[in-house]
Formats: structure tokens, sequence, C-alpha cells
């Protein structure tokens, strides 16, 4: 007699269970954006996205082509697409455009001003192009640690940008400028955001 008493009450448990869990539903899905990430090599794209993704540092190896990378975030998550910055890979990044939602622009703070007017006139290219010329722009000034890293001062030069410090070594405020620019593509605006 227990026994059946068992079963019975296991059994009801178990359809009071299955009812919560089933006649809920899923959890209603995050809005997923399609990003681009470009920007010359050794600006530090892959390490940024790693850092984002919780991924160990040790295992950040420089993109050839291109990879992507799904970056979770609260209310949303940013499937990035981020294509290698040397020279022969460059003339192909175009290729890579279509259907992206948002643009991250990454450049190394610290590089000699050569690579830096090389990153100006890519950076200048994708913002004319016609498949990213609409779209919200978030641009990383990335090496903030080095010592040879130019102040915010030296990359304003009476543009009106949004102005923040990045590292890719340490988060910090990181995934905020993330949620920056998610605002600007929920809101429909067009702006273009510098990380410094």
């Amino acid at each position: 007699m227990l026994h059946l008493s068992c079963v019975s009450g296991c059994k009801s448990s178990m359809t009071t269970c299955f009812r919560a869990l089933c006649c809920k539903g899923p959890p209603p899905a995050r809005p997923e954006y399609d990003l681009v990430c470009i920007g010359l090599t050794g600006s530090g794209k892959t390490s940024l996205l790693s850092k984002l993704c919780s991924e160990s540092p040790e295992n950040v190896v420089s993109t050839t082509g291109f990879s992507i990378k799904a970056v979770p975030f609260q209310n949303a998550i940013l499937n990035v697409k981020e294509l290698g910055g040397a020279d022969n890979i460059r003339k192909y990044w175009s290729r890579y455009y279509q259907g992206s939602q948002g643009v991250i622009f990454v450049l190394d703070s610290a590089s000699s001003e050569d690579d830096l007017e090389t990153a100006r006139n890519e950076l200048h290219s994708a913002l004319q192009h016609p498949q990213l010329c609409t779209l919200p722009f978030l641009i990383l000034a990335n090496h903030q640690d080095k010592p040879a890293a130019r102040s915010v001062q030296e990359f304003k030069k009476g543009r009106q940008w949004l102005k923040l410090l990045c590292n890719s070594q340490t988060e910090g405020n990181m995934p905020n400028y993330f949620v920056t620019l998610l605002e600007c593509k929920w809101s429909l605006v067009h702006c273009i955001v510098c990380l410094l």
C-alpha cells in the first residue's frame, strides 16, 4: 500500500513539474545583431572579442581570414564577423559587409604614424561605403596601456565623437561600450562612437 501511494505521489509531482516547465514556454529569445569588426593587423580585434567572450588570452591568434564570434549581452547577442587586417586581406573587406547592422573599427592607439594614417584611410573608406555609411560605428582606440598610446586630445581634432578609454587586457567598461552601440542601433540613430 505504501508503495502505491509513493508512486501515486511521485506521478502527481512529476505531472505538476512537467506542466510548470512545459506550459510556460521557452524564455523570449534575445535579439541578435550582425556586426562586422575591422581594423589593421595588430590593433587588437581578436583580443577584444576574446575578452568579451571570456576566452583565455593565451589562446589568442591573429585572424588571417575572418572569424565569427557570438558575444552575449543581457539584452542581445552580437554576432561579430571579425575580418583580418593584413594588407592582402583588407582589399576583400567589402565582400563581407552585406547584412551588417553595425561596425566595430579597432585601431592601435600606440601604432606608428604610417600605420595610423593607413587606419584613418581604411576608416574613411568604411564610413563612405554604401553598405556601411548608414550604420552605427563603434570606434575603439585600443592599447591604451602602452606608453606610446595617443591621448584623447590627439584623436579629437575637432571631431564630434564620444571618447572613452579602452584596453583589451582589462575588461573595465568595454561591455558598456557595446551596449552604447546597441542603443544606437535600437534607436535607429546613426552615431559614431570613438572609444579611446
